[in-house]
């Protein structure tokens, strides 16, 4: 629904090509800590591997526009099956590695995908869904490079040309949840991505001469499109680790330039004294993102490293929408100003735009909004007001001086370790529980992840079920950072006069149910 502007017509593979450095043999990607010893990709690796992964997927018969679905652990050949994504124009649909069978079932179901890249340790479960969802390929990769993939891909012989793309061609379908439970998926185009990426990248100041120390996953916006962006669109190079590792961080800190985390990353780093001023020194920038950072957390940070870091705010649907300031004050608890080419405002429930201090529903618009839902259209059109404004769904307050403030989520969205967990999701789950007659998930602080789910449920008249098995049963059924950490029994949910739930009253309730974590 919004134009790209100046990325009309070209697309991010075209940009990112561009971008890299033009020494092609410079090193723009290493993996110092793989199981097979250390892997170094220059750009000239990096652009080849992308153009044998796209020719071998047009050899499986894919056109632009195919679905390209991913479940796999993180690794230099899955950067370049993205890559291969935005030059062949596949659509990429990243799925989150600890998703359960059933979960992965829907987004095929949903996305029909022509090929799934997995794990091998998931191939047959996968390759069933495949064959009841008439999925043409899958094949497999592991964190190591061996697979059929890579198979294929020794087989290859012919590189076709990168595909002709223009900036409103789909580039990626990532999923989120709402209310309904059912997972959308958000279409986002190479111009949506390309001005995001670029607006970061000079938002952020990324060149050529940074090191970003990549610890994210790849499967969440974050990781994937923040992070690689920026490092790929100012040619800057990135040390790829696996997954945050505490030990593994602090040993390659010395060699960047810049880091980007989620709350979770923070604490943990200064959960020790080895965490220092001194081992930070020629660090210029700390990013997080995904989940709201605690202010005792940004000031126990600065204190500790003379380092401000340095908060912003996002969504799948649109990218980053704002940033605090590179240059000036880094607010505690504010997510900072518009990005370039983007707009905020906060509305009233009447639809009348609030002034400076008022709190409302924030809105956003600009080319990093998404096109709309895959496959729902009503949907898409709800999302949307008139002039192209997004409702977010958060609700915000922007300050006298221009900093936007995040008051509250709407729709009972948890934001556990950075990954969003959405409560109905969890408690049809419960629901469908032969014991349960109701349950409410509500999230609550907890030290580590931000916050956890906690599940309030009401049993059937005369069965039993304790915590430890509801529990496990959830924990079967979907990735871990959704199961939620607690389960309480109760005689009934706290209603209005309208009949609906006041979780509020349950978040009072039980808000120090993972005080001990």
């Amino acid at each position: 629904m919004q134009s790209a502007g100046p990325f009309m017509s070209i697309s991010l593979f075209t940009l990112i090509e561009a971008s890299l450095p033009e020494d092609r043999t410079r090193l723009v990607l290493e993996a110092p800590d793989r199981t097979h010893g250390p892997r170094e990709w220059s750009a000239e690796r990096l652009l080849t591997g992308a153009a044998r992964f796209a020719s071998l997927f047009t050899s499986l018969g894919l056109v632009k526009g195919d679905r390209v679905a991913l479940q796999v652990e993180k690794s230099p050949e899955a950067l370049a099956v993205y890559l291969a994504c935005l030059r062949g124009g596949f659509v990429f649909l990243p799925m989150n590695t600890a998703y359960r069978l059933d979960e992965v079932d829907y987004l095929v179901g949903n996305a029909e995908p022509a090929l799934v890249i997995c794990d091998p340790s998931m191939e047959e479960g996968i390759s069933e869904i495949a064959r009841r969802r008439a999925t043409p390929h899958v094949m497999t990769l592991d964190a190591d490079a061996r697979g059929s993939l890579m198979e294929a891909l020794s087989k290859l012989r012919n590189i076709v040309p990168p595909a002709q793309l223009a900036a409103h061609d789909l580039a990626a379908i990532l999923y989120t949840s709402g209310t309904t439970g059912k997972p959308k998926g958000a279409m986002l185009s190479h111009g949506n991505l390309a001005s995001n990426g670029i607006a970061l990248r000079d938002s952020w100041r990324f060149t050529e001469d940074d090191v970003l120390l990549h610890a994210l996953p790849i499967f969440h916006a974050h990781g994937l499109f923040v992070a690689c962006h920026c490092a790929l669109l100012a040619g800057a190079r990135m040390i790829w680790l696996g997954k945050f590792d505490r030990d593994l961080v602090l040993k390659h800190l010395p060699r960047a330039t810049s880091f980007m985390g989620v709350p979770t990353f923070y604490t943990r780093l200064l959960a020790g004294d080895d965490f220092n001023a001194a081992l930070v020194r020629h660090m210029r920038l700390f990013t997080s993102g995904s989940a709201p950072l605690l202010a005792e957390t940004f000031d126990e940070f600065r204190d500790r490293t003379g380092h401000a870091i340095l908060e912003r705010y996002g969504m799948t649907e649109t990218g980053m929408n704002t940033s605090n300031p590179y240059d000036g004050e880094r607010r505690a608890g504010t997510v900072g100003f518009p990005l370039p080419g983007t707009e905020v405002r906060v509305m009233s429930d009447e639809g009348k735009q609030l002034a400076a201090g008022e709190v409302g529903g924030l809105q956003v618009r600009g080319p990093n909004v998404f096109a709309g839902y895959w496959r729902m259209p009503e949907k898409s059109a709800e999302e949307f007001e008139e002039g192209g404004w997004f409702k977010t769904g958060d609700v915000a307050m922007i300050d006298a001086d221009g900093y936007v403030h995040l008051v509250g989520r709407a729709k009972d969205l948890i934001i556990s370790g950075g990954f969003n967990v959405y409560p109905k999701e969890i408690e049809e789950l419960v629901d469908e529980m032969p014991e349960v007659l109701e349950s409410a998930i509500v999230g609550v602080p907890h030290l580590d992840f931000g916050e956890a789910g906690v599940a309030v449920v009401v049993l059937r008249p005369g069965k039993a079920l304790d915590e430890a098995e509801l529990i496990s049963r959830v924990k079967a059924k979907l990735a871990n950072y959704k199961v939620p950490k607690r389960a309480f029994f109760i005689e009934s949910l706290p209603r209005n006069t309208m009949g609906k739930v006041q979780k509020n009253l349950l978040r009072d309730e039980y808000r120090d149910a993972c005080k001990g974590n």
